[in-house]
């Protein structure tokens, strides 16, 4: 039978794209079942798998499919514009994670360069976002979290939220900020009581809280510059 005959529902579930990168994870499925989940679905009389075939055909495989155009997507037979899109989208990802690298991360040397990094993003938010930068020994942020959203809070920002992230990540420090919505970034008792107690814990981790830095609007405070460190 001509592989454009194929129809999806004629392959056993357990052997379909979708299902077996959930069974047996990404790099148990070939180029064409790859090609295939991110074509999505198939046209009238042709399956995704029987696309992604005619994809990798087109291509002779994979090494001319990164310098692919949607022009040459879209002269394949059942690749439309929307499905040449997806599949362009995913090669430059794909293009930019080969080329990331470590050196791409954002260095914080003060609590300037905290603020800089948060300031655009925290700075208009309407309530109040405690957000933890893990940063490795060289003070790059390998990783962003939101702990949490809302008022700050002793009883709500628990040491464990805050470092559990910090030893998946084999982080050597952290440093924390969170946004005042009033615009003014002046701290409150409860702030200072929050950093006192994640600091305290970082110590028995062997984890440095480095800062704790409240956005305002275009201004920030740094509780390590006023001594709370």
């Amino acid at each position: 039978m001509p592989i454009d005959t194929i129809f999806i529902k004629d392959v056993p579930k357990d052997d379909r794209p979708r299902e077996r990168l959930i069974q047996a994870g990404p790099h148990a499925l070939s180029n064409q079942e790859l090609i295939a989940i991110l074509i999505g679905s198939g046209t009238k009389g042709t399956s995704a798998l029987s696309l992604a075939t005619r994809v990798l055909v087109h291509f002779e495989g994979l090494s001319l499919l990164r310098d692919a155009s949607i022009a040459e997507f879209t002269s394949i037979k059942g690749i439309g514009e929307a499905k040449a899109v997806q599949l362009l989208a995913a090669i430059e990802l794909g293009r930019r994670l080969h080329s990331f690298k470590a050196g791409d991360r954002f260095t914080i040397r003060s609590p300037e360069d905290g603020a800089n990094f948060l300031m655009e993003e925290m700075r208009n938010l309407k309530q109040e976002h405690f957000v933890a930068l893990y940063l490795d020994t060289k003070n790059q942020v390998i990783h962003r979290q939101t702990i949490f959203i809302g008022s700050l809070n002793s009883s709500i920002v628990h040491p464990r939220e805050v470092f559990k992230e910090a030893v998946k990540r084999s982080a050597a420090s952290i440093i924390c900020a969170h946004n005042h919505p009033s615009g003014d970034p002046s701290p409150s008792n409860e702030d200072i009581h929050v950093t006192k107690r994640l600091f305290e814990s970082g110590k028995v981790l062997g984890i440095e809280l480095l800062d704790h830095l409240v956005i305002g609007d275009q201004r920030f405070i740094s509780l390590k510059e006023k001594g709370y460190l």
